[in-house]
């Protein structure tokens, strides 16, 4: 089995070696993109899932949560006891930002030293501008409506002292708002789902055009130690693009990487295997290779707005979610954006490592079972 196994790869790896114009493409077909994207997206999002920790439940700090929601850009979806919850919430990806209110909130207000704490999640970029303007907006807007309250139930003409509400905004992972930050790390998820379809279902449609797939029938192979002889080469191309990319992204763009490298590597490579699962499913149903480049990009241009890379998917309708829910890029974007930007575990995106090992599971199934089928 390994000697027939070998005998594939090798022929595999000749044949990519030898077809260096197409070699090339492959490997510079994700700088273009990365310099592309890196240079050319900008965005901004309203109804941004917001985490609220009020400590102190009182009508200032009712108002202020009022005000934040009442302008459009946020909506409450979590209330949490503390700092760490938003925190906690921010890193499992539940909300995108979090207000802390102190206790004792009403009578800091009338004493006109009242602090409120905004934490916005920096990894994703595009949510974090809009948060970041809207909460410095709408706090201003809300620190002079209580101002001249005050000033009204004074008797005042004019306001003695100083704003009443001191409204603090800081963003998390990406304080900078740096675009880049943001863009890398989805982008890579993006380039490994496009390459490693694109790498499999053109191979082995190729193959079936000249006839060479049929040849290959008529020795001892069988088709499983067929189908893992061929996606073999694919999958150090893919990984060549990864650590390409990841490395500009690191020394030329200068986006961090915070997480864990080893983790990342291993999630990556279960990763791969889904998109090379996809790409063989999408050769076993292609009857050339124009009807192959077709179907990838469509699966490529689905994937890619349905996936959250540059449309945040808590904006979508539940129905659009869930054919997004079928592609691995939309897991692997949280994965990605988890590691390389909030620099967190396995314990703040199982779930997602678990969706994609189940799609690794069901595609390859259905894969395999094709590709025997058009053998056959």
């Amino acid at each position: 089995m390994l000697r027939r196994l070998w005998a594939v790869m090798q022929k595999e790896f000749v044949q990519t070696l030898r077809d260096r114009r197409t070699l090339i493409i492959q490997l510079l077909l994700p700088l273009i993109q990365l310099f592309l994207y890196g240079y050319a997206i900008s965005m901004n999002v309203d109804h941004i899932p917001l985490a609220v920790a009020d400590q102190s439940l009182d009508v200032a700090s009712r108002a202020m949560v009022d005000a934040m929601t009442t302008s459009g850009y946020f909506d409450v979806v979590r209330h949490v006891p503390d700092q760490q919850g938003v925190a906690d919430a921010i890193d499992a990806a539940q909300v995108r930002a979090g207000m802390v209110i102190p206790p004792g909130f009403a009578a800091s207000v009338e004493r006109g030293d009242a602090q409120a704490l905004f934490l916005v999640d920096g990894s994703d970029l595009f949510t974090a501008q809009s948060a970041y303007n809207a909460a410095s907006a709408i706090a201003q807007a809300h620190a002079t409506s209580v101002m001249l309250s005050r000033v009204e139930r004074a008797g005042m003409g004019t306001l003695v002292g100083g704003t009443p509400l001191d409204a603090r905004v800081r963003i998390l992972y990406n304080p900078n708002l740096d675009d880049l930050w943001f863009i890398i790390p989805g982008m890579l998820a993006m380039l490994l789902q496009v390459q490693s379809m694109i790498l499999t279902a053109m191979a082995v449609v190729r193959e079936r055009e000249v006839g060479t797939l049929e040849q290959l029938l008529v020795t001892p192979i069988r088709p499983a130690e067929l189908m893992i002889g061929k996606v073999t080469p694919n999958i150090f191309i893919a990984f060549t693009n990864l650590l390409t990319v990841l490395g500009l992204g690191i020394l030329w763009f200068g986006v961090p990487f915070r997480g864990d490298l080893q983790l990342f590597l291993w999630l990556s490579f279960m990763y791969v295997i889904s998109g090379l699962g996809l790409g063989l499913l999408i050769s076993t149903i292609s009857s050339s290779q124009r009807q192959a480049q077709q179907l990838i990009t469509l699966f490529a241009m689905v994937g890619l707005v349905l996936g959250g890379f540059i449309f945040p998917r808590y904006t979508m309708p539940p129905a659009v979610r869930v054919v997004g829910n079928l592609f691995p890029l939309t897991y692997f974007i949280t994965i990605t954006r988890g590691i390389i930007t909030k620099g967190v575990g396995m314990a703040y995106f199982w779930e997602d490592v678990a969706a994609l090992f189940i799609h690794i599971l069901v595609i390859m199934f259905f894969a395999a079972r094709s590709f025997r089928q058009t053998l056959a």
